[in-house]
Parts: structure tokens; sequence; C-alpha cells
């Protein structure tokens, strides 16, 4: 994961994912679509985060400074979340804005 995606490893659910995402990119402008999908396996949670930023070019800055790729249109983040969370965090669920 890139230093500056680090922080995200500290959320413990979803809504704390999604609010530290939103404060993250930010300085690259609005996201304009986010979806995140949470999963758990053998003792592992994560969480695949799906956006869209207002612009390709916000997008383009964003992919680039954080080294962010891309699941065809959308850039994808996974994170591995803080372990410890209620059970109901473990089930696959998608969330959209």
């Amino acid at each position: 994961m890139n230093n500056a995606l680090e922080p995200l490893k500290n959320c413990a659910d979803v809504s704390t994912l999604r609010s530290a995402l939103y404060s993250l990119c930010s300085r690259f402008g609005s996201i304009a679509r986010l979806d995140i999908l949470a999963a758990g396996q053998a003792g592992k949670r994560q969480a695949l985060c799906f956006l869209r930023m207002d612009s390709p070019e916000q997008e383009r800055e964003l992919m680039s400074e954080l080294g962010v790729g891309r699941f065809g249109g959308d850039l994808v983040v996974i994170v591995d979340l803080r372990t410890g969370g209620s059970a109901n965090s473990l089930n696959v669920s998608a969330e959209a804005l």
C-alpha cells in the first residue's frame, strides 16, 4: 500500500473508511461516486473501494500521486481494515453514494 494510503488501514468499518477516503481525496477535487465492498476472509478484513472523481484530470492526478489503479472505468483502492470490528462488518455489502 502506498504510504499516502496508510492511514486508511486504521479504519475499523466502512463508514469510517468512507469518511477517510473523502478527506484523503479532497485535495484532488470532489468524489463524484464512491462504492465500497467490504469482505472478510480467513481472519482478514478488506474493503474494495471503487471511486470516480469529477474529471479525468483529477483521476489522473490521484492515480499518479497516490499510486491508485483502475479497474474498468473506476479507480480502485484495496484497504486492509483494522481487525476486531463487529461481526456485521464482515458481511459483504455494497454502499453507493
